[in-house]
């Protein structure tokens, strides 16, 4: 069995269980029994379409190749070495340059790019830059990936709606309302780590070195990569990007950087070392 698909089913069974705790947690087994079935609405939902949740957060635009012919030569030339379908492609209304892959499988790809990127880099970087993205693509990183962030983004979703709860009394009635204000308020204190947990375990900085060297094999140069990496780590530290911590992984370089979160969810490795490794290969 691949091991991203092993870790999807971790992932989903982890977000299962949760809310199957936090069911019977307010209203006993009948409250389980709810949260199971919408568990099963979510990780349906999760495996399917969450690509398309996360292209939808950033309100990113699928474009034709008329519309931006270089980004689409580009990558119709890196599909050729890549043996990859032409995934589709989008670009995000952001003016910090940044991109990311998404997508279940190959067949059902997606690379997105910001807008601000297309301005910052030579055609040499971004050619490095969607080769990485591509090089996602080829290792079936991307499923895990977005999964992860659908899943945390989840769970942070009932981690507020229990914080309300444990503000306005709880659920359940007059008796109960003492119990369920503190088992509120645990289920806020340890479902929030526990959305940062599960992405740093599901996602190894070990991804990034290897989409680094294959998609510098897919360019015939890891130059280009190198060059992009310093530029955008550069953008990053100036300019901070609207961006959720439970996506921040999918990006190449971390969107979050110099912020608290950035360091919870230290998915990505050092630019430094990436760029280091880059530029010691012989391609």
């Amino acid at each position: 069995m691949d091991v991203n698909y092993m870790k999807t089913f971790v992932l989903l069974l982890t977000l299962t269980l949760l809310l199957i705790g936090i069911g019977n947690m307010f209203a006993g087994p009948r409250g389980a029994m709810i949260a199971f079935a919408f568990a099963l609405v979510l990780n349906v939902g999760s495996f399917w379409f969450s690509d398309k949740i996360v292209l939808k957060m950033y309100a990113a635009k699928e474009i034709s190749k008329n519309e931006a012919p270089e980004l689409y030569g580009i990558i119709e030339d890196l599909i050729i070495d890549a043996k990859l379908p032409m995934p589709r492609v989008y670009i995000m209304p952001q003016e910090v340059p940044n991109a990311f892959a998404t997508g279940r499988d190959p067949d059902h790809a997606a690379v997105c790019v910001t807008k601000g990127i297309m301005n910052l880099l030579t055609e040499d970087e971004l050619k490095g830059v969607l080769a990485h993205e591509l090089a996602h693509i080829k290792n079936r990183d991307t499923l895990i990936m977005t999964i992860a962030a659908t899943v945390a983004g989840a769970i942070m979703m009932i981690a507020s709606m229990a914080r309300w709860a444990a503000i306005f009394g709880g659920f359940g009635g007059r008796g109960r309302n003492r119990g369920g204000s503190i088992f509120s308020l645990l289920a806020v204190a340890i479902l929030a780590p526990v959305a940062a947990m599960i992405v740093q375990l599901a996602i190894s900085r070990t991804r990034e070195y290897a989409a680094d060297k294959r998609g510098a094999g897919f360019a015939h140069s890891p130059h280009g990569l190198a060059g992009a990496l310093k530029k955008l780590d550069d953008a990053a530290g100036r300019h901070r990007m609207n961006a959720s911590p439970q996506t921040a992984h999918l990006f190449i370089v971390n969107p979050l950087r110099g912020n608290f979160l950035a360091t919870l969810f230290s998915t990505h490795p050092p630019i430094e070392k990436r760029v280091e490794r880059l530029q010691s290969l012989k391609i």
